[in-house]
């Protein structure tokens, strides 16, 4: 199994779901005049999607569970070629919304198939499942300019339906040349947090990250229809500006994406993160829904991106596998499902309010966010629990990876210094470096009572280092 390769063709699979995402938001105008019909009848027609995806999610995770992933993300890529080359040319509402359907279905089969195979593939502490969202917010910010861009040559907006369905025919030869690792395999630290766990604190945890699952898609979905023609109808920006301020969201999103793939590659606490990116959530999206002033609504729309769409619901999603680490398909069912709630009935409801204005139906975000952090604060309380022996000891080794890499990386350095020290006829041992290289530790040392023991560390770093030089010139007289 080639693990680069089959990484770049599943991440190519969410640029193209990105796009999936927003494409009929985007093209809401254009669709309308091409049915003939109103806002509120494209409107319905999305929450299609929320359908396929109630319809599919559960059973599809449960059947990858039993059957594999490999068929799932054929089904999802499959799903999704039919749904745009149909969409780019349909006239008929009913069948727009079948085809809308389609694509929920889609988007449940490459769920199940692709979250719980990077598990499998062994992504530490689910920060390649956490890259997913980058490669989405990559389709998404670039789609937006694609559409205003086609808008302002009045170029036929199906271009950018198929521009979608041609990539998704190359990365299914790609794709099918790969293996996909073994179903169903355990990480040893999700196995640890399932059985800490008391019956009634994971059911609450259940109750909270199933909730988020619902108001995370949510806020993203609401803020995704709605803010182009807020920002134009509300403060009357510019349509470039309005659909500037979702490509923001969506930099903001590939932004958080890195900063949480780095943090959780460190071992900061989900938990920790839930909270703390819900809450600047809510803050940024209050500034939007507020302010007419448009450099602090972009600038509030990056930082809405950063930690409402940077990676945090698959982090809820890592953390909910992790409860019950034997049935990850399911678990990955049971969490979208209630985002494909939230992809029905969000459309449906924002559609409802819209009548009243569109101010009215984006600012209703801003109850959804209140909610998401309180399911976030629920579960994190219910999934607190003190320090282990063998938590502290899977940081450790976590640790200790970290420094063999390091110290490889170091030997080798210290190789070619050791060939440049015998081209110049210097001598292996250079005491005033050492010494130098000591008095950095010292320097560096965040703590102070930590310090004698970081340097007898790196002197035994440093005789093992000549000692290695001293034996690579033995080596090399012999060869000569």
């Amino acid at each position: 199994m080639h693990k680069h390769q089959l990484s770049v063709s599943l991440y190519l699979n969410y640029f193209v779901h990105g796009i999936g995402l927003i494409i009929l938001t985007q093209n809401m105008q254009a669709l309308g005049q091409h049915w003939q019909a109103p806002l509120a009848t494209v409107s319905y027609v999305i929450s299609g999607i929320g359908i396929g995806r109630l319809l599919a999610y559960f059973i599809l995770g449960n059947l990858s569970d039993r059957f594999g992933r490999k068929v799932f993300v054929n089904l999802g890529m499959l799903s999704y070629l039919i749904f745009f080359v149909g969409m780019a040319v349909v006239t008929n509402i009913q069948l727009a919304y079948g085809l809308a359907i389609l694509a929920g279905i889609a988007n449940s089969a490459l769920d199940a198939g692709t979250y719980t195979t990077f598990i499998e593939m062994g992504g530490r502490q689910g920060s390649a499942n956490v890259l997913l969202k980058a490669f989405m917010s990559a389709g998404e910010f670039l789609l937006p300019l694609l559409v205003a861009n086609f808008e302002a040559q009045k170029i036929w907006y199906g271009w950018s339906f198929m521009l979608a369905a041609a990539i998704l025919i190359i990365n299914g030869v790609l794709l099918n040349r790969q293996q996909f690792p073994a179903k169903n395999q355990s990480n040893s630290d999700a196995v640890v947090v399932g059985q800490q766990q008391s019956k009634t604190r994971r059911w609450l945890a259940t109750v909270g990250l199933a909730g988020y699952g619902y108001t995370s898609m949510a806020l993203m979905i609401l803020y995704t229809q709605w803010v182009s023609l807020f920002a134009t109808r509300t403060f009357h920006f510019s349509s470039v500006l309005a659909h500037w301020l979702l490509s923001l969201y969506s930099i903001g999103s590939i932004t958080g994406v890195l900063v949480i793939f780095w943090l959780l590659r460190r071992g900061v606490a989900e938990t920790k993160l839930l909270v703390a990116m819900n809450s600047g959530s809510l803050l940024a999206l209050a500034v939007i829904c507020f302010s007419p002033v448009a450099s602090v609504s972009m600038l509030a729309a990056f930082s809405f991106g950063f930690t409402a769409a940077g990676g945090v619901m698959q982090v809820g999603l890592n953390l909910f596998i992790k409860c019950y680490p034997h049935i990850k398909g399911r678990i990955t069912g049971i969490y979208f499902t209630f985002g494909s709630l939230a992809s029905f009935t969000i459309p449906l409801m924002t559609g409802w309010l819209s009548k009243q204005s569109v101010a009215t139906a984006m600012r209703f975000d801003l109850l959804v966010g209140l909610i998401g952090l309180a399911f976030v604060g629920l579960a994190a309380w219910a999934l607190h629990m003190p320090v282990t022996l063998n938590q502290e000891r899977q940081r450790i080794n976590h640790i200790d990876r970290q420094i063999v890499r390091l110290l490889n990386q170091r030997f080798d350095t210290v190789t070619t210094i050791g060939e440049l020290k015998q081209q110049q006829q210097l001598p292996v041992l250079d005491q005033q470096r050492e010494q130098r290289v000591l008095q950095q530790v010292a320097v560096k040392s965040t703590q102070t009572a930590h310090t004698p023991y970081l340097q007898a560390i790196f002197q035994a770093i440093m005789h093992n280092s000549r000692a290695y030089q001293t034996e690579l010139h033995k080596e090399d007289m012999k060869h000569d």
